[in-house]
């Protein structure tokens, strides 16, 4: 009986394609690390925690906050902040 792997393998070095392996690993799909065609490790995707939504800050609160009602135009913006940095 043929075994057929449908397992993602990579080696070192195609690790460092790393767009892949995530693509996988989003997919759910656990990935094989080889060496010179040997099994050394076995990357496992993480699953999602369920039950805890991520509370993000009220960034609108935040702004209005810190600059009010006025709206400051992005070129004054940027003049007021050149010297800064």
């Amino acid at each position: 009986m043929c075994h057929i792997n449908t397992m993602p393998s990579v080696n070192m070095r195609q690790l460092r394609d790393t767009r892949r392996l995530k693509a996988w690993l989003r997919a759910g799909k656990t990935v094989e690390l080889r060496e010179r065609d040997r099994l050394i490790a076995k990357i496992v995707p993480q699953k999602p925690e369920k039950g805890t939504p991520v509370q993000y800050p009220d960034f609108g609160a935040r702004r209005k906050k810190i600059f009010g009602d006025r709206i400051i135009p992005a070129v004054e913006l940027l003049i007021r902040e050149r010297g800064r940095y």
